[in-house]
């Protein structure tokens, strides 16, 4: 008898499978606005030139590849401290920050998620409702009772920060709570500095533990400017939480699984202790990470003349999607349609467009076009040569 006859099988991923179905998609006009990733206006994931000139480098250059310490690359751990908390960081110079490499977002939300559940008190975790699904999955995977707090109105098509405020006033203190650091995904909806300044008081007042995830550093206002709400709940005298960071957007790296958990403690003491306990985890689960992303990011980071170009090249990519978000809403408008000019006030990659489910199945049927079911679209997968069309058939749906 089969060990694995009653196994149920589990339905698949559904931003994923939208992809599956979209490649098994005969018709020549398909769009994919289903899965977060930047295309160039060819349809293709870029190579950013800076990445292909530190790529050929490290060729000519080629050693050998030994396993890398558990928590990774310590050139990039260090870049990366920089980038989120300021090269000048007095956060850092104190040695309260422990960074490691993980195996990309997904595996710092995991690996961070395991360290609080064994480090704090609570089992509980507040995550905004809407959040990117997986969120949800790793963090119920770890032992985590999820809870929604409110984040966005339907109706406005922005935040809903009263409710925001009142749901995070109501969380036992320990409570661990959630947050984008910009670029909200699904809704592209993001806070304002000063509503920023608000929610850290209140993290601070109730004792609530933050878990920062900023996996789109760039793509909103700049590098410096999207690390905001990272740096600020140090300076509002919150002393202890957690980011999760990757560069698989930042630096068009999505198959080399680039990311970063920092820890921030109240003492260096303290955060020596956090590191062995993250070190544990990650020898638990896949030792150590891989040398060739690490050492791509690292290599353009370190180098003031690669760091320029990358620079350069993200902010090419962030006004781009910026453009794609205007001409969408212009052509919207020009069909009819002028009540999608919240596009143009969201941020990031991802728009929630506030199709229905049922809009979002006769786009799918009618006109190849793929979208998440709860109407979320991919700005960044838009070029000039499809905008028309999907303007089009967005605009066709909406008057159901």
């Amino acid at each position: 008898m089969s060990f694995f006859a009653n196994v149920e099988q589990v339905p698949g991923d559904p931003i994923l499978g939208l992809t599956e179905a979209y490649n098994a998609d005969s018709r020549p006009n398909k769009v994919n606005l289903g899965v977060g990733i930047y295309y160039d206006e060819n349809g293709r994931i870029p190579l950013l030139r800076a990445v292909h000139k530190i790529e050929q480098q490290l060729a000519l250059d080629a050693k050998p590849r030994g396993y890398l310490p558990i928590d990774g690359l310590a050139a990039y751990d260090k870049a990366t401290q920089e980038l989120l908390f300021g090269a000048e960081s007095a956060l850092v110079a104190s040695g309260r920050v422990a960074t490691s490499q993980t195996v990309g977002g997904s595996g710092a939300l995991r690996v961070g998620a395991d360290l609080l559940k064994k480090l704090l008190p609570t089992s509980t975790i507040a995550i905004s409702n809407p959040s990117w699904e997986n969120h949800r999955a790793v963090f119920g995977a770890a032992g985590f009772e999820v809870v929604d707090y409110t984040y966005f109105d339907a109706a406005s098509h922005g935040l809903n920060f009263d409710g925001m405020l009142a749901d995070l006033a109501k969380l036992e203190p320990g409570t661990v709570v959630l947050l984008h650091a910009c670029c909200h995904n699904p809704t592209g909806a993001d806070l304002s500095k000063e509503q920023w300044k608000q929610v850290a008081g209140l993290l601070k007042e109730r004792n609530l533990f933050p878990f920062v995830d900023i996996a789109y550093q760039g793509f909103d206002k700049g590098i410096e400017a999207d690390a905001y709400a990272v740096r600020l709940l140090a300076a509002e005298g919150i002393d202890s939480y957690v980011v999760a960071s990757s560069y698989s957007k930042s630096f068009s790296l999505y198959g080399e699984r680039v990311g970063a958990l920092s820890v921030v403690s109240a003492t260096a003491a303290e955060a020596k202790a956090v590191q062995s306990q993250v070190k544990r985890i990650i020898r638990t689960i896949y030792s150590s990470p891989s040398t060739h992303g690490a050492a791509l990011v690292a290599g353009v980071l370190t180098s003031p003349e690669l760091r320029d170009l990358w620079e350069q090249e993200l902010t090419e990519m962030r006004e781009r999607i910026h453009a794609l978000r205007a001409g969408l809403v212009a052509k919207l408008a020009t069909l009819g349609a002028p009540e999608f000019e919240f596009i143009q006030r969201q941020a990031g990659m991802f728009s929630y467009s506030g199709l229905t489910r049922t809009q979002v199945d006769r786009l799918r049927e009618e006109f190849a076009i793929y979208a998440v079911g709860t109407g979320r679209i991919c700005v960044a997968a838009l070029s000039q040569r499809n905008l028309d069309y999907v303007a089009q058939a967005v605009a066709t749906v909406s008057r159901m």
